[in-house]
């Protein structure tokens, strides 16, 4: 089938599931995931002939998508932004992020000691690291529709924020571990000695993540230089775009020595791309404002990613029961380790009763992040399939990672419909929002300016104060592929 075909018929669907999600009012990753599935290998794609092939040859998209998802994570972890919102915020991310790590890690770990559930312990740390993520579009969106104001809202907005970067970092360091775990647990019954297993176990993923952040560094630091000789918007923007496509390069060039060469560590594209963001946003403060060209033209990148990504999503599988059980394992820890972390890290540093009773439900919509961790995770257990030595070790490697993104995909289309309506609910009867807001409708953009709310379409989650009263910020991120809902003065939607 025509590989252009495929993506124009892809982006016609998922153009077109943004308005059957504004209608049900569901994030638009939902639209563009079923909208995956739908025309996906394993659906009707199946029916068409070549239509596999053609998904297969678009894997340069996800490559590229998660360059800028991460770059994107990066651009909001600014240094002047992190000393405002204090350290209270801070502790409660790591609390709550490590917390969901722990909580899934174990409790995937522990069934998959029953013989019946097919559960390794690598595949448990690699699901323990994507519970990190939290998507915080949908629970935005919720806060900009009710108007919710107060200190749960005032520290939701920077913990949303910094969680995706603390997730990739505890993201890199898991993929590294649970994938050495795999090759040693194929490689049993070859030779391999106690200190290569500890080289490879406790050394090189931390070589790698070092390393990763140092090359993040060097990049970021030269696409900093450049906007002094560059001074158009054009320019600026295809800067970005260079060191997006360098940072994924220079990850390719070592992912190919590893595999060819003997070298032993490879990078993490998502931490690389995420350094390189960071240090670029810290060393420019034109930095936004250079972004701003850049997410003009990625949405359609994005869009393309989450169909695609759905596609990848396997239902085949469910025809395994241990793949439900460990779906719903998943899906509660995640939100008990979310729930009492945001206690702990709230009570160790004394915040206010309501933070430490509704903020952890905020966190429990997840979407484009943990989607891209899954698809990358998906990526290399490919590669070490494709260097397995027999055809039993290259079928295990790869149902790892199609059992990976399947329940990472389905827990996301659960917390994208169940998670705003909790936040909603943790924000009422926090008294966050009033009953005057619950019970008043949909505003248009003319209403919205008479009452002094400023709108915009692409701001910093960390620019955000829900503090001031005077205006209220409405956001959108662009890692989760969403955008804001703006009501036009005519009362119909855009």
């Amino acid at each position: 089938m025509n590989t252009l075909l495929v993506i124009a018929i892809a982006l016609i669907l998922g153009l077109l599931s943004t308005r059957l999600m504004k209608l049900i009012g569901l994030p638009n990753v939902t639209g563009y995931l079923v909208v995956g599935l739908i025309i996906g290998p394993y659906a009707l794609g199946g029916f068409i002939p070549g239509a596999k092939e053609s998904f297969e040859s678009l894997s340069i998209v996800s490559t590229v998508a998660l360059g800028f998802i991460g770059f994107s994570i990066g651009v909001e972890f600014k240094l002047s932004h992190i000393k405002e919102i204090g350290k209270s915020a801070v502790v409660i991310t790591f609390f709550q992020a490590l917390a969901a790590t722990l909580c899934v890690d174990v409790a995937l770990i522990l069934i998959g000691l029953i013989p019946a559930i097919n559960m390794p312990v690598h595949e448990a740390i690699i699901l323990g690291a994507i519970a990190t993520a939290t998507a915080p579009a949908a629970t935005l969106m919720v806060v900009r529709q009710y108007k919710a104001k107060g200190k749960v809202t005032g520290t939701l907005l920077p913990v949303v924020a910094l969680d995706d970067a603390v997730g990739l970092i505890v993201f890199a360091i898991s993929n590294s571990i649970a994938l050495s775990l795999a090759q040693s647990t194929l490689n049993a019954a070859a030779a391999v000695n106690a200190t290569e297993m500890a080289l490879e176990i406790a050394v090189w993923p931390i070589v790698e993540i070092v390393a990763s952040l140092a090359i993040g560094v060097g990049i970021g630091a030269l696409l900093s230089v450049i906007p002094r000789f560059f001074k158009s918007r054009d320019n600026r923007t295809i800067s970005t775009i260079i060191a997006v496509a360098l940072s994924l390069g220079i990850c390719e060039l070592f992912s190919y020595l590893k595999d060819e060469c003997g070298c032993p560590f490879a990078l993490s594209d998502l931490l690389v791309c995420m350094m390189a963001g960071a240090t670029f946003v810290n060393m420019r403060k034109e930095a936004t404002q250079i972004m701003e060209g850049t997410d003009r033209w990625t949405p359609v990148v994005l869009m393309l990613f989450f169909i695609l990504s759905g596609a990848e999503l396997d239902v085949r599988m469910f025809a395994d029961w241990s793949v439900i059980v460990c779906l719903v394992v998943y899906l509660v820890m995640r939100c008990c380790g979310k729930y009492f972390g945001t206690m702990a890290g709230a009570a160790i540093t004394k915040s206010d009763h309501n933070v430490r009773k509704y903020l952890g439900i905020t966190l429990f919509p997840q979407a484009g992040v943990a989607i891209g961790m899954a698809t990358m995770c998906k990526k290399e257990f490919e590669k070490l399939a494709l260097s397995a030595t027999t055809a039993e070790q290259a079928a295990y490697f790869s149902d790892i990672g199609a059992k990976i993104v399947t329940i990472t995909m389905c827990a996301v289309m659960v917390y994208e419909l169940v998670g705003p309506v909790l936040t909603k609910w943790a924000l009422t009867k926090a008294g966050e929002i009033s009953p005057e807001n619950l019970r008043r409708p949909k505003r248009n953009k003319k209403a919205l300016a008479a009452e002094g709310v400023v709108v915009t379409e692409n701001v910093s989650v960390l620019d955000n104060s829900a503090e001031q009263s005077a205006q209220t910020t409405v956001e959108t991120s662009v890692v989760d592929g969403e955008s804001a809902v703006v009501e036009p003065s005519d009362g119909k939607k855009e």
